[in-house]
C-alpha cells in the first residue's frame, strides 16, 4: 500500500482529514471502492461511527465504519493494509464498532461479506455472527454472505465480548 506499517497502532474516531489515506486503503482494497465523497457524507450522517486506525508513523492501518437504525447496527466496511494483518486489527477495529453499537442500544449486529473472504468470515464467528443468508452478485463479480448475531445487549455476548478484549492485551 505504499509504506510499512510498524509499531503502534492507535484506533480513534474518523475525522475528515483522515479520508485520503482512508481512501487510499479503500482503492488497494476493494474493486469497487467508496469514493472520498461518500466516506465525507457517512461522517456527516446521524446513526454512523467511523473508526481509523492509525500507525505511528501516521499511514492509515485500518479502518471501520457503523450505520445503526433503531436497535440494528450494520457494519458498513471494514478494510486493513495488508502490512499491518495478522495482527488483530481487524478484532480490535470490531470491538470498536461493537462498543459503538451497544453505546447506541443496538441488539443486533449485521453485515455482509465476500463468499470467498474465508478469513473475515473466521473474524466475524469469532464475535458470535452467523451466517443466514446469501446475496446474489452483490460485489458484481461475488456473492455476500449475509451474517448476524442477536442480543449483543446481552450478558452471554458481554461474556464473549470481554474475552475477545482480553485476547488483545
Amino acid at each position: 500500500m505504499g509504506g510499512t506499517v510498524t509499531g503502534v497502532i492507535d484506533i480513534r474516531p474518523m475525522l475528515l482529514s483522515d479520508l485520503p489515506g482512508v481512501h487510499r486503503l479503500e482503492c488497494a482494497t476493494f474493486p469497487q471502492p467508496w469514493s472520498e465523497g461518500v466516506f465525507r457524507d457517512e461522517l456527516g450522517q446521524s446513526g454512523r461511527s467511523y473508526f481509523v486506525a492509525v500507525a505511528d508513523s501516521g499511514e492509515v492501518a485500518g479502518y471501520a465504519g457503523l450505520l445503526q437504525v433503531a436497535d440494528e447496527a450494520h457494519v458498513t466496511t471494514i478494510a486493513v493494509t495488508s502490512e499491518a494483518r495478522g495482527r488483530k486489527l481487524g478484532t480490535r477495529l470490531m470491538v470498536c464498532l461493537i462498543d459503538a453499537a451497544l453505546d447506541g442500544e443496538a441488539k443486533h449486529l449485521t453485515l455482509e461479506v465476500r463468499s470467498s473472504n474465508r478469513s473475515a468470515q473466521e473474524l466475524y464467528r469469532r464475535f458470535g455472527m452467523a451466517p443466514v443468508g446469501v446475496r446474489k452478485s452483490y460485489y458484481g463479480d461475488e456473492d455476500a454472505l449475509i451474517m448476524w448475531v442477536h442480543e449483543i445487549d446481552q450478558a452471554q455476548f458481554g461474556a464473549r465480548l470481554e474475552k475477545i478484549r482480553s485476547s488483545l492485551r
